[in-house]
């Protein structure tokens, strides 16, 4: 029924590819030639130029070095041996260049303006500047704002401006720091080892100790208004050291009749009153001639440290008095406790002759351990010892006020002093007039040089405050910072010459 068979392969061609293969085109394209060019520069020419020293005649000296002798070369140095031997010995032995320094520097007899520093604030108010320390450094000069011819009570609010002197981006007019007080600053002192610490004095009779590297709140410490603080002005506050060896504590004086010393608390934040002095007319020691009446306190206006003795002081007072004192004196002062956690006692151990007004500025010699100057509203300068009651010397400053007067910290026989004209007097002993070495003149007419500051670390550069809030940087001659010979053996015969 079913049977194999083999049949012939059928093919079928797609219609489909050979209608895609008639459609298809060939296409191409081509960008146009690039164009491209070849260029190159070359200097033209080369110049090649050198110098050299000829050395023949150098050889040719050293050779006639090397050679023999002159002839008589060797009698003559035999013949003068002997005799130069014993005028080397001779010269050996004697004192004639005792003391004697050489200067290298070039003599410079000018004086320059180096800043003009303001601040805004403080001259919109008013203000003048009170007074100028220099830090430690001598980088910093800090600046403290008040009034000095206002007697009156006021709330006026002030500051103290500092300026680093040693920024490259100094601005003259505008302070690096302002320290805001809420009273009027009349003193300010600058601590003698630590830079960021500044300790000040206020009208309303605080005192305050500033720190600096704080950048919250800069106060480290103050008194406040206790019955341990002064009740009167703070005409002036400095660093003393203590006991302890590398503490300070701070000495502050006031019109009303009081020395007080501080001890700074900074766990606290509040200056703790170590030991208080007093000073009654009736315990002041003078002599004979001298009449002192009634029995008062003695407002105190001016303050003084020796920097030889630690326990030696100088006050002058509102009445002219000017008096060496000493912090160890046991006597009690003989005023009323006023409720004063420490008993006053009375310092005074001696008593020069009085001036004829109030004593506005003393200060010791950094030089000499017994002489000191002192200025006020003679208009006079006199330059004291500690060993007479009368001065040694008097010199004529200015027809007006002293405000302040300063030795240098490097010529023993140079002092400066801060007039009422507007002037600051630079006057040097060692010369045979006592006419003025330099004059300073800055400022308006009429405005008064109130306070002034040698820059220790750098004796050439000298600070002047206006009232017309204004702080002049000077720098000073070399002939008014470099001493000379035998100037100290002078500054000793001054010392040792009798009052008249």
């Amino acid at each position: 029924m079913f049977s194999d068979e083999t049949l012939e392969s059928v093919r079928v061609e797609s219609v489909w590819r050979k209608s895609q293969q008639g459609a298809q085109q060939s296409k191409s394209c081509q960008t146009p030639a690039v164009s491209s060019g070849h260029a190159g520069v070359q200097t033209g020419s080369r110049v090649s130029s050198s110098t050299q020293t000829e050395p023949q005649q150098q050889d040719h000296q050293l050779e006639n070095l090397n050679g023999p002798d002159p002839p008589g070369l060797v009698d003559f140095l035999r013949r003068v041996e002997e005799l130069l031997i014993k005028e080397l010995l001779k010269n050996s032995r004697s004192h004639a260049f005792d003391g004697f320094q050489a200067n290298w520097t070039e003599p410079s007899q000018h004086v320059s303006h180096l800043h003009g520093l303001q601040h805004a604030g403080t001259q919109e108010q008013g203000l003048h500047v009170s007074a100028v320390s220099w830090s430690c450094t001598g980088s910093v000069i800090a600046c403290a704002y008040g009034r000095t011819d206002d007697g009156d009570w006021s709330n006026q609010k002030s500051c103290v401006c500092l300026w680093n002197l040693d920024r490259r981006s100094l601005r003259p007019k505008q302070a690096d720091l302002v320290l805001d007080v809420p009273a009027a600053v009349t003193s300010v002192c600058c601590h003698p080892e630590r830079p960021a610490l500044i300790a000040g004095g206020l009208y309303n009779g605080e005192v305050l100790v500033w720190d600096t590297s704080r950048t919250q709140d800069p106060v480290l410490a103050q008194t406040g208004m206790s019955a341990d603080s002064h009740r009167e002005p703070v005409y002036q506050v400095a660093w003393v050291p203590l006991q302890k060896k590398g503490e300070f504590g701070v000495l502050s004086s006031s019109s009303g009749g009081g020395v007080l010393l501080w001890t700074v608390d900074p766990d606290q934040g509040r200056m703790v009153l170590s030991s208080a002095y007093a000073f009654v007319r009736q315990q002041v020691p003078h002599s004979s001639s001298l009449k002192i009446r009634g029995s008062s306190t003695v407002g105190v206006t001016a303050l003084a440290l020796s920097p030889w003795d630690s326990d030696t002081f100088l006050v002058g007072s509102e009445g002219g008095l000017l008096l060496l004192c000493s912090f160890s004196s046991q006597i009690p002062a003989a005023v009323a406790p006023e409720g004063r956690s420490v008993t006053p006692r009375a310092p005074t151990v001696f008593s020069f002759r009085p001036s004829s007004g109030p004593v506005h500025s003393m200060h010791c010699s950094p030089f000499h351990r017994n002489l000191f100057v002192s200025a006020g509203t003679a208009g006079l300068v006199h330059v004291h010892s500690l060993l007479q009651a009368d001065p040694l010397l008097s010199v004529r400053v200015s027809d007006s006020y002293v405000f302040q007067v300063q030795w240098s910290p490097s010529r023993p026989l140079v002092f400066a002093a801060a007039t009422g004209q507007g002037e600051v007097q630079i006057f040097d002993l060692n010369r045979r007039s006592l006419r003025p070495a330099a004059t300073i003149q800055d400022g308006a007419p009429g405005q008064t040089a109130t306070c002034l500051a040698f820059n220790g670390p750098n004796p050439r550069l000298l600070a002047v405050g206006r009232s017309d809030g204004t702080v002049g940087i000077w720098q000073l001659s070399s002939d008014l910072t470099e001493p000379g010979p035998n100037e100290r053996l002078q500054l000793e015969q001054i010392a040792n010459q009798v009052a008249e």
